[in-house]
C-alpha cells in the first residue's frame, strides 16, 4: 500500500470511528436525560446493530437504599417481557410438526368448557380468544385467592367475552394455556423445556429465572413505583415517594410473566433467537407478524404498539416497523429488522415505559 493510499484509510478509520463515538454519546445522553426524567433508579441499556453489540452500559443503582450499583449482572423484573419465550418456544414445536396453530387447542388439551374448545392455538397467542382472565386485576394474584387449582375451576365457568377473533383483549388465560400445551406435548415441565430447548444451548440456564419478586437471588435488583395505593378509594395514585413494590407469580403464569434476567442473558437471547439457534428465520417472521382481527383490523396496546404476534407486540408503520415486547411498565426490548437494530431497557422502576424511551432514541441508529 502507497504512502497516499495509507493515510487516505488511516483518515477514513478515525473518521468513522470519531462519528461512531459522537454517535454513542449522543445517543447515552439522551438516554440518560429520560431516565432523569422520570426518575428511574437504575437501568441497563444493550443496543446491538448489525449483529455487533456496540453500546452495553448501566446506569443507576439497583438498590436505593444501599446504593448497589446497576452492573451488567444485575438481575431484573421483566414481567410480561416473559412472553417472548413462549412464543419462542411454540414456533420450535410447531417446527417440529408437534402442533398445529390453526388447529383448536381442544385437539390438545383435555377438560376444557366446551365454549372453550373451537379456540385456536393462533387465537391465544395474539390475545384474541375473548376467554374470561384468570388474573385478579383489582387485587392482584390469581381469580378466588386459594391457588391455581381454584382459579383455573373458577374461570372455567366465566362467561366469554366475546367471540374468538373480534377482539384483542391482553389476559393472563391464554398464556396459561400455551404453558399447558407446551407441557402437554414436551412431557416436559415449562421451565424444563425451555432451559433444554434454549437457555442450555447458549449458556445462559443460570441467567434467566421465574419465580417471584420476594424470592432472594444473587444480584437481583428491587422493583421499585412512585403509585401507592389508596385506600379509601381502592386506586394507585402518583407521589414523589419511592416504594419498593413485591409480585408474586405463580408457576401457572410463567409463560405470561415471573421471568427475571439479566442485560446479558437476554443479548445473548436475542442474538441467538436472530441468528437462528432456535427456530428458522422463516418462523421468526411468522411470530413477529401482526395477527389480524376478523375484521382485517390489527388490536394491540394502543399508539404506537398497534399490533401483536405471537406473545411480541408489534409496532405497524411503512418506516422502522418493529417487534416490542414490553413487561411491568419497566422493561422493553424493541427489533427494528428493518434497521437491523435490536435495543435493550431493563429498568427497575414501575411505570417508566422504556419502550417510549427506546423509540425517542433509536433514531440515531436507524438507517
Amino acid at each position: 500500500m502507497n504512502k497516499h493510499l495509507w493515510i487516505l484509510v488511516t483518515f477514513l478509520i478515525v473518521s468513522y470511528t470519531s462519528t461512531a463515538q459522537e454517535k454513542k454519546e449522543k445517543f447515552l445522553n439522551e438516554l440518560k436525560q429520560e431516565v432523569q426524567k422520570e426518575k428511574i433508579p437504575g437501568c441497563g441499556i444493550v443496543v446491538i446493530k448489525n449483529g455487533e453489540i456496540i453500546i452495553s452500559e448501566s446506569i443507576g443503582v439497583s438498590d436505593v437504599a444501599f446504593s448497589v450499583p446497576v452492573d451488567s449482572t444485575t438481575v431484573f423484573s421483566i414481567n410480561s417481557l416473559s412472553k417472548i419465550f413462549a412464543g419462542t418456544a411454540i414456533m420450535q414445536l410447531v417446527e417440529n410438526e408437534k402442533i398445529n396453530l390453526s388447529n383448536p387447542i381442544s385437539d390438545y388439551l383435555d377438560d376444557l368448557p366446551k365454549k372453550w374448545q373451537k379456540i385456536t392455538i393462533r387465537q391465544l397467542l395474539s390475545h384474541t380468544s375473548g376467554l374470561p382472565d384468570i388474573e385478579d386485576t383489582k387485587n392482584g394474584g390469581l381469580i378466588g385467592g386459594k391457588g391455581e387449582v381454584c382459579a383455573l375451576e373458577k374461570v372455567k365457568n366465566e362467561h366469554i367475552r366475546f367471540k374468538a377473533g373480534e377482539k384483542f383483549d391482553y389476559i393472563q388465560t391464554n398464556y396459561v394455556l400455551i404453558l399447558k400445551l407446551i407441557e402437554k406435548i414436551s412431557g416436559m415441565t415449562y421451565l424444563q423445556f425451555l432451559q433444554e430447548n434454549q437457555f442450555n444451548k447458549i449458556g445462559i440456564h443460570k441467567e434467566i429465572l421465574f419465580g417471584s419478586s420476594f424470592e432472594v437471588v444473587q444480584n437481583k435488583s428491587s422493583t421499585y413505583s412512585y403509585y401507592k395505593k389508596n385506600r379509601r378509594t381502592n386506586t394507585y395514585e402518583k407521589g414523589e415517594k419511592l416504594f419498593e413494590i413485591s409480585e408474586d407469580f405463580h408457576p401457572i403464569v410463567w409463560a405470561d410473566a415471573g421471568a427475571f434476567t439479566t442485560t446479558n442473558a437476554l443479548t445473548k437471547w436475542i442474538m441467538a433467537l436472530e441468528n437462528e439457534a432456535f427456530i428458522t428465520k422463516r418462523s421468526i417472521k411468522e411470530m413477529w407478524t401482526a395477527v389480524p382481527l376478523d375484521s382485517g383490523q390489527y388490536g394491540g396496546f394502543g399508539g404506537f404498539l398497534n399490533g401483536y404476534g405471537y406473545g411480541w407486540p408489534v409496532i405497524l408503520r411503512e418506516n422502522h416497523s418493529a417487534v416490542a415486547p414490553i413487561g411491568g411498565g419497566r422493561a422493553s426490548l424493541i427489533v427494528y429488522p428493518q434497521d437491523k437494530l435490536t435495543i435493550i431497557l431493563l429498568t427497575n422502576l414501575t411505570g417508566s415505559s422504556p419502550q417510549k424511551m427506546i423509540e425517542k432514541i433509536a433514531y440515531h441508529y436507524w438507517e
